[in-house]
């Protein structure tokens, strides 16, 4: 089966109530490599998220896809995930019967996808009662039960502690050992340090820079990059 990238993004642009949020983007993201999505307050980062993952249709321009049958085998993380009212098990497990997975095998790969992120003994609690980081390990439960070829990952840690986030970024790393390919956006420097390969630093919704990690920090080829690892501007 033929991968789904590259995902190219042709002249994107993307407009709402009167404000252009997102103008004439132009990217090419590629299997491998995890990609970090940084900028300032207002710079369009979960926009060109949505806008990848196909939630939003662009005002003009293309995202396209190199292989067929996108929806299934892309999958998105937010902030703050939605809890079906069910147990943890059958959020995964509804999950996978929306993707059409046969009904003899959802509640195996379910738990499977459980016990990949800790949450086995938790597997019967309503997933509504469950903590914060909880709740977002689950989200990322039903994101591996389909093993997706992308995973966009909206600021996953954003309201979590730091021991939470240690686990959600655990599981991250795991899914990229796994072969996925992951798109995030964080507000944490730290962050993008220890889990992407490269940046792309978005400005009033346009690329500003896109760079390797290990030049991107040190050395930002943009004034307005610079002031931003610098402390200079704000994050989200």
């Amino acid at each position: 089966m033929n991968g789904i990238l590259p995902l190219h993004l042709e002249n994107l642009s993307f407009a709402a109530g009167g404000r252009t949020i997102i103008e004439r983007t132009n990217l090419t993201l590629e299997a491998g490599t995890s990609t970090i999505i940084l900028g300032a307050n207002g710079a369009g980062k979960s926009v060109l998220m949505r806008l990848m993952h196909g939630l939003l249709a662009p005002s003009a321009g293309r995202v396209v896809w190199s292989g067929e049958r996108v929806r299934r085998r892309q999958a998105m993380v937010f902030q703050r995930p939605v809890m079906l009212r069910r147990t943890a098990l059958a959020n995964v497990v509804y999950v996978l019967k929306v993707a059409g997975v046969d009904a003899a095998d959802r509640s195996r790969l379910a738990r499977e996808a459980l016990a990949e992120v800790g949450l086995t003994q938790l597997a019967e609690r309503p997933a509504r009662v469950l903590s914060g980081g909880e709740q977002q390990r689950l989200a990322l439960a039903r994101a591996w039960a389909l093993h997706p070829e992308v995973l966009f990952l909206d600021e996953p840690t954003a309201n979590l502690d730091p021991g939470a986030t240690r686990e959600i970024e655990a599981v991250i790393r795991a899914f990229d050992a796994s072969g996925t390919k992951i798109v995030m956006s964080t507000h944490s420097l730290g962050q993008a340090r220890r889990l992407g390969d490269e940046v792309i630093y978005l400005h009033q919704g346009r690329v500003a820079e896109r760079a390797p990690i290990e030049k991107f920090f040190p050395v930002p080829s943009t004034t307005e990059a610079g002031a931003f690892v610098k402390g200079e501007l704000p994050w989200t």
